[in-house]
């Protein structure tokens, strides 16, 4: 077992921020649990017991589907280069949507990036680090851009159509809101 904490410490901050990858996994009370991926500059850590994560457009929406029915969040972190770490994050989170008051104070933190959906805050309320003697050592190339240069082709409106056909269900049926919360009509 690893080491836990009540807070987001000095050393994992550091460890985050050198990080090109990240883990969100979330699920309902019933139906599948979710875990995806994240890269590019979609994450920061705001204090010791809150980072926030920028959510860009996919072909689904299966996390703010579950935060909107049961909070909880897992953030995870592994190191592929240097020592063998793997670093947990644990809480609630919020889901803020472009028509939520809060938004403008955080969408300002991280760089434009054309598909942009939804801001989650994450409350930490514990962390663990732990070994990752078990994961391999990869080197990071660069970033994909093909996500962003989707939705910058499409536009605003391209991009919000796509929400209304793509995005409003997750795959187990549970709504995700994001034209009403978004402050679209459904078409």
């Amino acid at each position: 077992m690893g080491k836990q904490f009540l807070e987001i410490t000095d050393e994992q901050i550091e460890f985050i921020e050198k990080q090109h990858i990240f883990f969100v996994g979330t699920a309902a009370q019933e139906g599948t649990v979710n875990v995806s991926p994240k890269g590019m500059d979609s994450l920061k850590v705001l204090n010791r017991n809150t980072v926030a994560w920028l959510n860009l457009t996919g072909s689904g929406n299966e996390t703010s589907a579950h935060v909107q029915i049961n909070p909880r969040m897992t953030i995870m972190f592994c190191a592929f280069e240097g020592r063998p770490v793997i670093l947990r994050l644990y809480g609630q989170s919020d889901v803020l949507h472009p028509a939520h008051r809060e938004w403008g104070n955080y969408i300002s933190l991280f760089p434009e990036m054309p598909g942009s959906r939804q801001i989650f805050l994450l409350h930490v309320e514990k962390t663990q680090i732990s070994c990752g003697m078990g994961v391999p050592l990869y080197d990071y190339k660069q970033d994909r851009d093909a996500l962003v240069n989707t939705f910058r082709r499409r536009g605003k409106e391209g991009t919000e159509d796509y929400w209304q056909q793509k995005n409003q269900k997750s795959i187990d049926g549970f709504d995700t809101n994001i034209t009403g919360l978004s402050g679209l009509e459904t078409k």
